[in-house]
């Protein structure tokens, strides 16, 4: 075996790099790298899974992560944020795409009788808790200036004294009960347009919904949201003729201004949280047409918002709390006695949020997340803990039980068919369901790569953007 003078390598990952390569095992190395697609995060875990068969106690086959070069299995991190694992992202936004799509054309389980069902795509707005700078249409901003559309002055206060700071996360915080109350006056007044009582209207009519929240450069949340009018069995039965996607638009214009929820605190006073004033519903054309809104341009327009995040406004990806003392600031001891964190001098922070590299604004958000979360009657919010998401704590991307298929289904239905080629390509007989048992255990044992193999997984990722814009350009 050769040994390596890396002395006169500088680069610590370049050297890492090396010794990989050199490993006796890099090809097992490199293989797992290359089948997580890129993946910038992955989990390492340790264990074993032995599959045998009931009927006669014969081990078919035996795994352990000992055998690997690295001691561990690689296994993708799944995160859809697109700021954190740019591969696990892209692949969370093909499936939310694949699953609007359904609910829009048929496919994965729903008939494609559903694309003739009254539907339409509408976007519900956070209200204005200050002006702000913009860019209006012929018009300069109220400051008097013409911003550029990466002016990083656009959506910031032009008073930042006077600016409701706590409204607007409040506004975040409830973003998700608001939607809920919204659906809520959606069905009573599509029950009150088509004449019926709440109860008739449920027997005939079913309303069915995805969204995904995105937030606006000011860091408020909106939901951009296809909704659609299904029978009462949902997307495989149509709604009676009589709901068309006139009654749908003008119940949701309805609804929208009537959802509202009060906010009472001695420290910001009595608020009542509801949308925006702008509101915009427009109907969803079928795919081949020359409409601008389509079925595939909402699912791709949908699909794209769902990996993004708060950060996409010019905050933060990740939590702000401190991981040993959970934000609390302090330790219990066994005593019920707190004792001051060390990690964090007792703030609770991870980082300082005088230290944080974002915009004074949004230092602002996050500061007012972290004083409102400490106020009792603000304590179920969790603010603090939800500081970086600048006190939105929903879901991105949401739907209604019988819209289309689920992401678990069409996660459930890629493994199987990655188990599958693994099979055929080691050539391992077919095994019947009803008699084998899959026995496995696992450890977490950390997540990331090493500096070698980061460099190895940026080259995979690099190298499958390539394929996939030459593909998109019509390369062959």
């Amino acid at each position: 075996m050769v040994t390596l003078d890396l002395r006169h390598v500088a680069s610590p990952a370049v050297r890492d790099l090396l010794h990989l390569v050199n490993h006796p095992d890099f090809d097992r190395a490199q293989q797992q790298i290359e089948r997580l697609g890129g993946c910038a995060e992955p989990i390492r875990l340790t264990g074993q899974t032995t599959t045998v068969d009931t009927t006669t106690g014969e081990v078919l086959r035996s795994y352990t992560s000992t055998a690997e070069p690295t001691g561990s299995l690689l296994t993708t991190c799944g995160n859809r944020r697109a700021s954190r694992c740019p591969a696990c992202s892209r692949l969370y936004a093909a499936d939310t795409y694949h699953l609007i799509r359904a609910g829009l054309s048929g496919g994965k389980t729903v008939p494609d009788t559903v694309r003739t069902h009254p539907r339409v795509f509408a976007t519900l707005t956070a209200p204005s808790f200050g002006p702000v700078h913009n860019r209006p249409d012929a018009r300069p901003c109220r400051c008097g200036t013409r911003h550029e559309p990466a002016d990083p002055l656009l959506g910031t206060p032009l008073n930042p004294a006077t600016y409701d700071y706590a409204g607007a996360v409040l506004f975040n915080a409830h973003a998700g009960a608001l939607w809920a109350r919204f659906t809520t006056y959606l069905r009573r007044e599509l029950a009150v347009r088509l004449g019926l009582t709440q109860k008739a209207a449920r027997a005939v009519l079913r309303v069915s919904f995805a969204k995904v929240a995105e937030y606006q450069k000011r860091g408020l949340v909106h939901f951009h949201a296809v909704i659609r009018l299904d029978g009462p069995d949902g997307s495989t039965q149509p709604p009676p003729p009589y709901a068309t996607v006139g009654v749908l638009t003008d119940a949701i214009r309805a609804a929208a201004p009537r959802a509202r929820i009060s906010v009472v605190s001695d420290a910001v006073g009595e608020r009542e949280l509801g949308w925006g004033q702008q509101l915009d519903v427009r109907e969803i054309a079928a795919f081949g047409t020359d409409a601008e809104l389509t079925d595939q341009a909402v699912a791709a327009y949908v699909a794209k918002y769902a990996t993004k995040s708060a950060d996409a406004s010019g905050t933060l990806d990740r939590s702000l709390i401190c991981r040993p003392c959970q934000g609390r600031g302090a330790t219990l001891l066994p005593q019920g006695t707190p004792l001051p964190c060390t990690a964090c001098d007792g703030t609770g922070q991870a980082r300082p949020l005088s230290h944080l590299a974002v915009a004074r604004h949004m230092r602002q958000m996050i500061r007012t997340c972290w004083d409102l979360g400490r106020l009792p009657e603000f304590a179920d919010l969790k603010l603090w803990k939800w500081a970086h998401m600048l006190g939105f704590r929903g879901h991105f991307s949401t739907k209604s039980r019988s819209y289309s298929t689920t992401l678990g289904a069409l996660r459930d239905a890629r493994r199987a068919w990655r188990t599958e080629q693994a099979r055929a390509h080691a050539s391992l007989p077919e095994h019947d369901p009803g008699t084998t048992l899959v026995v496995g255990h696992w450890d977490y044992l950390g997540s990331g790569y090493g500096p070698g193999a980061a460099l190895l997984a940026a080259g995979v990722w690099h190298r499958k953007e390539l394929e996939r814009q030459f593909a998109a350009e019509g390369g062959c």
